[in-house]
């Protein structure tokens, strides 16, 4: 498979975003104690699943290198979306993990997931991301592109919200 379509890998994981690019920082607050099912959740494609993603990975967690294609929306109108693991991370602290866009993405970049325990016993969830448009499709979007990316870190904290309560 090609590589990936941008040559800032890794800028996720450092919080340093390269200039050229949209770029999304979204934070929420997750329930105390929600650490370990939100950062499971993260890491092996459930909280995608949850939100009505089609997952398919290489891998069953989230690891570098592992690729996968997230497919948006329903038959014949599924946007394909593939991306390579390009980082992860799982320790007492941070679970999570960031990818970049592959050949055939409708944009360039990276996005990155992670939950964090912060030394107040509180829980955090983070979006970053930065990306640009790499064909018609995204192009086409405009201002319509960051509206979604943001909506869908929102959606993905609700997720986690109720993947959490359980």
């Amino acid at each position: 498979m090609p590589g990936l379509t941008y040559p800032e890998v890794g800028a996720t994981r450092t919080g340093r975003l390269p200039p050229g690019y949209r770029h999304l920082r979204y934070r929420a607050a997750l329930p105390a104690g929600a650490f370990e099912s939100a950062g499971e959740a993260v890491l092996t494609w459930r909280m995608h699943r949850a939100m009505g993603v089609r997952i398919d990975a290489s891998a069953p967690r989230a690891e570098p290198g592992c690729t996968v294609t997230a497919g948006l929306g329903l038959g014949r109108l599924r946007l394909a979306a593939p991306c390579e693991v390009v980082w992860a991370v799982r320790d007492d602290h941070r679970a999570g993990f960031g990818y970049g866009t592959l050949p055939g993405h409708p944009v360039r970049g990276e996005e990155a997931f992670l939950v964090e325990r912060l030394d107040d016993g509180g829980v955090r969830f983070t979006v970053t991301a930065f990306s640009r448009p790499a064909g018609p499709l995204a192009l086409a979007a405009g201002p319509l592109l960051p509206l979604f990316q943001r909506g869908y870190a929102w959606r993905c904290a609700s997720v986690l919200r109720r993947l959490a309560a359980r």
